[in-house]
């Protein structure tokens, strides 16, 4: 099989990542190994690849927004089938023994394992799951529709829940990447209002066109107080604007997985019950509610393609934010 490999972190512009030849998986027992079809880029991946996040593992094989079809079942497995089409998402894997797992908190587990960070992950043709964090998927959508939900959606899922948004609240998105134009699309079938700030012009025109009411830039003040706010970019000096736009007890969800420092605000800001909240990994339950979700909804997503072999391509179109949506990588 085709595998791509990160061997040292570097810029992408470097082309760090390599294109190799390795031998076919096998799994082993109580895992599947899947053939993918597509594996999304995500915004995780350009910040292990370029070194921001440390690497657990090298080398690696990067990415965790798989869709494929099962080649292969190891012992133990039960309720899949060869053929099946299934899913795998950023976490690998949870002790399913700690205080956290056994509260239904598995994204907080402290022996949880990533794909493509602990693991290796989809940028490949191959790539073995443990079969009890593989999700079933409908045979409808193409795996290029369907890839960028397995992060992207459902991380940007359970910030809204982290959030406390109700149906018919004022949400406030920061930044507007692809998960954010996902969870807006949760949103507005929640009928929540919507007010996105992001300093592209293009993505304002995106965000209006998928429901916004509202759509300016950082500074812009919002037209509203809001109920919530979901911050999407890794710099922080925005968390302090999205929780001065906040009305009394609001929450700021911050989605993201590495963020530069807060600036210093005044307590005023943070006065009055509102609050500041990290959303770290999700839990199979939001996987499987946001997928349910999505195919009821639907959502769409926007999608850029590339060839596996332009890996390197895929990241540099991320992080030049030229990506029209998701960056998603065929095996075909």
């Amino acid at each position: 099989m085709r595998a791509i490999r990160l061997a040292r972190p570097a810029y992408v512009e470097e082309s760090p990542l390599q294109l190799v030849q390795q031998p076919d998986l096998e799994p082993a027992p109580l895992e599947l190994t899947i053939e993918v079809e597509a594996c999304a880029v995500c915004r995780t991946d350009l910040q292990l690849v370029e070194g921001d996040i440390d690497a657990h593992r090298l080398p690696v094989t990067p990415g965790h927004q798989i869709v494929g079809t099962v080649a292969a079942i190891g012992a133990g497995v039960a309720g899949w089938k060869i053929g099946n089409r299934a899913g795998v998402g950023w976490v690998a894997g949870a002790c399913e023994e700690c205080e956290f797992c056994a509260a239904g908190r598995e994204n907080l587990c402290t022996f949880a394992r990533f794909t493509g960070w602990d693991r290796d992950g989809g940028f490949a043709e191959q790539v073995n799951v443990r079969a009890d964090f593989a999700f079933p998927l409908p045979d409808g959508p193409t795996g290029r529709q369907l890839a960028p939900l397995l992060c992207g959606g459902v991380i940007g899922y359970r910030s809204l829940r982290i959030s406390g948004i109700e149906p018919g609240g004022r949400l406030g998105l920061f930044g507007f990447g692809a998960s954010a134009s996902l969870a807006i699309q949760v949103a507005i079938y929640w009928g929540c209002e919507v007010y996105v700030f992001t300093r592209s012009e293009a993505e304002q025109r995106r965000a209006l066109e998928l429901g916004a009411v509202w759509a300016g830039s950082y500074g812009d003040p919002a037209p509203e107080q809001l109920d919530a706010a979901i911050t999407f970019t890794p710099v922080g000096s925005v968390i302090v604007q999205a929780l001065r736009a906040l009305d009394r007890g609001g929450v700021v969800a911050i989605n993201a997985i590495h963020l530069d420092e807060i600036p210093a605000f005044d307590y005023d800001d943070l006065w009055l019950e509102r609050q500041i909240r990290s959303v770290a990994n999700y839990t199979r339950r939001d996987a499987l509610e946001f997928l349910d979700l999505a195919v009821r909804i639907p959502v769409v997503t926007a999608t850029d393609g590339f060839p596996l072999a332009e890996a390197n391509e895929a990241l540099a179109a991320v992080k030049a934010g030229s990506v029209r949506g998701t960056a998603v990588l065929l095996m075909g």
